[in-house]
């Protein structure tokens, strides 16, 4: 049996016969990524109809695949897939210098600030389009978790669809430790070492998207700790124990301490202070990422230095 393709518009019913590596999978995982471009309400539409069948018998969405089972796929109209951007361009080449550790099964990236992790909205590529480009002999590249546009540091991408489900497992049971290194407003309390706030999704008028604190949101908790004390600013460490949206961002914000150079959450004064300084973007990195190897057991931790503009402004802000 063939595997789903995503590049073309499907008009019959196509039959797949799983293999080793998805086995495991949930239905609906699966679905979303064999049918990119398809809206992810469909996908549950047709699984919740019974277009989707499996072992000819339907089934739920959180149905954990096994080996040999037979997915029967219903016609329906996939969007094309963007073209990959061409690996002799020399933002795509640049990227191997970002790599931080790679074997057969996984890459973890120092993800430069300023690239999205996809393409989309207007931009030419993101980082897993530009590795894709990259590597093209590894046919399964996908982002294991996401790094906002501003931020960077450690992200890490999968190689195989196994490793991707340990990983994925890894970060839903909290034994993925993901640290950050923040530039933060102020004198942070040292007594302030957990902030637990529920954050909510926001459209504003204007269209843009913001994170807020709100009761009804979802349960979110970030621990923090302090690294180095300066006259108007204290570097932080920030572990998130969920992962939402903006969650680092949006908790220094709650707890009094927004983060230097954000375009969303940021204060405004503090902000030019520290432009005035070289700072021109978000003071927020993803500095050690601590995992179980999915082949190896075996425990990872890696580092993402700072970029030369983090640098020089922790230089300036010690020697003020």
């Amino acid at each position: 049996m063939t595997k789903p393709t995503a590049n073309v518009s499907s008009q019959q019913v196509r039959w797949h016969t799983v293999e080793a590596d998805h086995v495991g999978q949930r239905l609906d995982n699966f679905l979303l990524a064999a049918l990119k471009g398809v809206p992810k309400s469909l996908v549950y539409r047709i699984i919740r109809k019974g277009e989707v069948r499996v072992n000819k018998g339907r089934t739920k969405p959180d149905y954990k695949l096994c080996l040999a089972d037979v997915i029967r796929i219903p016609p329906v109209r996939v969007a094309a897939a963007a073209p990959l951007p061409s690996a002799k361009l020399d933002r795509i080449q640049a990227l191997q210098d970002y790599i931080l550790y790679e074997d057969d099964v996984l890459m973890v990236m120092n993800k430069p600030a300023g690239l999205a992790v996809h393409g989309g909205s207007g931009l030419q590529f993101g980082l897993i389009e530009g590795l894709r480009a990259l590597r093209p002999q590894a046919k399964q590249l996908e982002l294991v978790h996401r790094l906002d546009r501003e931020t960077s540091g450690c992200i890490l991408i999968s190689k195989r669809r196994s490793a991707l489900r340990h990983l994925h497992e890894q970060l839903r049971n909290k034994t993925m430790d993901k640290r950050y290194l923040a530039l933060v407003r102020g004198q942070w309390q040292a007594h302030v070492k957990v902030v637990n706030a529920p954050l909510q999704k926001n459209t504003l008028k204007s269209g843009e998207r913001v994170v807020r604190v709100d009761a009804e949101g979802k349960p979110s908790e970030t621990r923090f700790r302090i690294i180095e004390k300066f006259a108007q600013a204290t570097l932080v460490e920030a572990s998130p124990i969920t992962g939402r949206t903006h969650q680092i961002r949006v908790h220094a914000l709650h707890a009094g301490h927004p983060i230097a150079g954000d375009p969303k959450y940021g204060e405004q004064g503090f902000d030019q202070s520290m432009r005035a300084l070289g700072l021109n973007r978000l003071f927020l990195h993803a500095r050690e990422l601590f995992f179980s190897h999915p082949k190896s057991g075996e425990r990872v931790h890696c580092i993402a230095p700072l970029d030369e503009v983090l640098e020089q402004t922790l230089h300036k802000l010690r020697n003020a």
